[in-house]
């Protein structure tokens, strides 16, 4: 793994420690009993994954053409 990896991997798990730490219950709950949290986890997980995807596929192209 090099440090382009480790360093995204650290930072998306301080980020989502700072995002479960900073839900107050009372919205929590209240997002919750209207089904509405899912949406917003869905979504948050959709970025994540989308931005996550992009910086590997940008450095397999930037690997490669280091080679070159």
């Amino acid at each position: 793994m090099n440090k382009l990896n480790k360093s995204l991997l650290l930072l998306f798990a301080l980020s989502i420690t700072n995002f479960l730490q900073a839900q107050e219950e009372t919205m929590a709950n209240t997002m919750r009993t209207n089904g509405k949290i899912y949406v917003v986890v869905a979504v948050l997980t959709t970025i994540l994954l989308g931005l996550l995807a992009y910086v590997i596929r940008l450095d397999k192209k930037i690997s490669k053409l280091e080679k070159e």
